[in-house]
């Protein structure tokens, strides 16, 4: 018997052309969070901070660009790939955290939506496109995708825009050696129903959120620089060390919880698509989901990575990477028909999702 399962039929992103690389960072002041100034030479904190996370560099939107610019980008281009009528959308879904980021205006702007704003900039005359917005942290966009399933597989809609975008080097505080990991972009995906008489696209999914225990390991402070603190400007902050153990304790089982539901084996899986965080720690949290299985060796190419080269940039790294994978740019990675991926995420709530899904 068929049923409507719900497919991916075009992704794009958009990865800022302002690259930063780590040197970038060795003529800041970097203070720590008692507000005591860190003596440590900047050369070693760069070197020990690339060590731990694998970043190299990141990319950073150019000053005249918002979040909803970055996202229109995005959007366009999954629009083109998929070649539906934008006026055909049921919905808009924005994955974000942190609104309108301006240059010169910390202030948060979430009033329109940036999923508003973003049908305006798309020219959508359709008033029964829905479009709203869900903070979610850097887990936003994965759950956004796991609302437009149910809305789909329910029969409320057939055609569904969800964006993830940020701007975080907007809110990083210039003297915490955390915001070295923060980076900016957008990625976006059409997802429509299709009938078929066997599963394909999305199979399955799982959420957790872990607020009782883990909810301050991501917050807004001041920044670690008395003087800059006394402006009252909030900043991104975390928790690392707490966030990296929680992360390696609770994505793996939430990842195979979801593989479990479906009665499927890790090996048969082609791709693990994880929200780029930190290479060191995304490394981790893939030998441990093969432990649970009893296996020591890693599948090789079963985890592409961006980190390196476009850093975190919360919401649109799992679309980032679904769409180069998708367009084939990244060499010795390809999604065929038949493939399944994983993708998955973690961030501030603290929250976790991963979804299943079925390449047509």
């Amino acid at each position: 018997m068929s049923k409507i399962y719900s497919v991916f039929t075009g992704t794009g992103s958009y990865v800022p052309p302002k690259q930063v690389k780590n040197e970038f960072f060795k003529t800041y002041e970097f203070f720590d969070s008692t507000g005591e100034k860190i003596t440590t030479p900047n050369e070693a904190i760069v070197e020990k901070f690339e060590e731990i996370t694998t970043i190299s560099e990141r990319r950073y939107a150019e000053d005249n660009q918002v979040t909803s610019d970055l996202a229109l980008i995005a959007a366009q281009r999954a629009i083109d790939a998929s070649g539906i009528d934008k006026e055909e959308l049921d919905y808009i879904i924005f994955a974000h955290n942190f609104g309108e980021t301006l240059a010169d205006n910390m202030r948060m702007d979430v009033v329109p939506s940036l999923a508003s704003r973003l049908k305006h900039k798309l020219g959508i005359k359709n008033p029964f496109s829905v479009a709203y917005d869900i903070l979610f942290g850097c887990p936003g966009w994965v759950q956004a995708v796991i609302q437009a399933d149910f809305y789909i597989r329910s029969g409320e809609a057939k055609k569904i825009l969800v964006v993830g975008a940020d701007i975080l080097s907007r809110v990083a505080d210039p003297h915490d050696r955390d915001s070295m990991i923060y980076a900016d972009g957008a990625g976006a995906a059409i997802m429509e129903g299709r009938e078929s008489d066997t599963p394909i696209g999305i199979m399955g999914h799982n959420s957790r959120s872990d607020a009782l225990e883990y909810v301050h390991m991501l917050q807004m402070g001041y920044s670690y620089n008395q003087q800059l603190a006394e402006k009252k400007d909030y900043y991104l902050k975390m928790n690392g060390r707490r966030l990296y153990q929680y992360a390696l304790e609770n994505v793996p089982k939430t990842i195979k919880l979801g593989l479990d539901k479906l009665d499927l084996h890790i090996s048969e899986i082609s791709k693990v698509l994880l929200h780029q965080a930190n290479g060191k720690m995304d490394d981790a949290i893939l030998q441990r989901l093969f432990r649970l299985y009893d296996i020591k060796e890693v599948t090789e190419t079963i985890m592409p990575m961006t980190i390196s080269w476009l850093g975190n940039s919360s919401v649109a790294t799992v679309p980032t990477l679904l769409d180069i994978i998708t367009r084939r740019e990244m060499e010795h990675h390809d999604l065929e028909s038949g493939d399944n991926i994983i993708m998955a995420s973690v961030g501030a709530g603290m929250n976790i999702n991963s979804i299943i899904y079925k390449i047509p």
